[in-house]
């Protein structure tokens, strides 16, 4: 009978057919769609609000509703701080090898390039803030987290020479969690001491050095250079450490204190000597550089 209903001519596949078909084009309709949402939005990972990316950029990627500061690339950061059209970059060209031969060490090198265009997680230069001639280095967390390793040592280690040749003041925003990386072993660790060893030399020369720290700034980028500014500026919703909580929790199996190496905790405990909003971090470079200047006039 229900052979009859359906014709002799039809075949029985048919239906599963078109369920198949109606199946993969929702699928790619929904992997579209996810897309272009994934383009446009950006969900706020502290108070939950959806937020147009466009609108987000604009505000220098600080959530309209409750004030979180998104993390910055280094490109973003320059945008913000340095004078228009006044940067120029140093050692761009310089290549991290494999000392170790780590197994598939190059390969990541090489997916972090592809990433996010730089060749290492730190970019150097010079430039002018407010007018005044400065040398700054921007730790960039999008490439292996910003881990210090034998070139982001030695880019930074030649900024400070730089600041140091040219009398100029100097700015380092750290922003890395990763600590000193393992793929180079103790020829990352040593860039610790190689960096504090440059910065000393300046501390001694009398020269401004204001380090600015973003988050994350953790492992040995906090427990060098970035401990060691005249002047340390923490940006709001900024983590700062060594260890990081859940870590420091696992080791000690301790509750920590509430808002424990956050920025207003480390301020509030003397770590700091300030804690920023992004929109007030460059007025703020330049009040201090109105200060220290030696007439208090910009560089001609």
């Amino acid at each position: 009978m229900f052979k009859d209903w359906f014709g002799n001519n039809k075949s029985k596949y048919v239906t599963v057919k078109r369920q198949k078909e109606d199946t993969k084009r929702k699928k790619k309709r929904k992997k579209g769609k996810g897309k272009i949402t994934d383009e446009l939005w950006t969900k706020c990972k502290n108070c939950g609000e959806i937020i147009f990316n466009k609108k987000l950029t604009e505000n220098l990627k600080v959530c309209l509703e409750c004030g979180y500061h998104f993390r910055l690339n280094s490109q973003e950061r320059l945008k913000i701080l340095i004078d228009e059209d006044s940067f120029k970059e140093y050692d761009e060209n310089i290549e991290t090898t494999n000392p170790l031969g780590f197994p598939k060490y190059d390969r990541k090198l090489d997916k972090y390039q592809q990433k996010t265009g730089l060749n290492e997680a730190v970019v150097t230069g010079e430039g002018k803030v407010g007018g005044y001639d400065v040398i700054i280095s921007v730790i960039d967390a999008s490439f292996l987290m910003g881990s210090m390793n034998s070139v982001v040592g030695e880019k930074i280690t030649r900024a400070i020479e730089s600041a140091l040749a040219k009398n100029s003041p100097l700015i380092i925003v750290s922003g890395g969690g990763g600590g000193a990386r393992m793929y180079e072993g103790m020829l990352s660790l040593m860039q610790m001491a190689k960096t504090s060893s440059a910065l000393a030399k300046l501390d001694d020369a009398g020269q401004l050095f204001i380090s600015v720290l973003t988050d994350p700034t953790y492992g040995g980028i906090s427990a060098s250079f970035a401990s060691l500014g005249d002047i340390i500026i923490a940006e709001s919703d900024a983590k700062i450490g060594f260890a990081g909580p859940r870590v420091i929790k696992q080791t000690i199996n301790k509750d920590l204190p509430q808002g424990f190496q956050t920025a207003k905790f480390q301020l509030k405990h003397g770590m700091v000597d300030k804690v920023v909003n992004r929109e007030e971090m460059k007025d703020t470079i330049v009040r201090i550089l109105d200060i220290h200047s030696l007439r208090g006039e910009v560089n001609a």
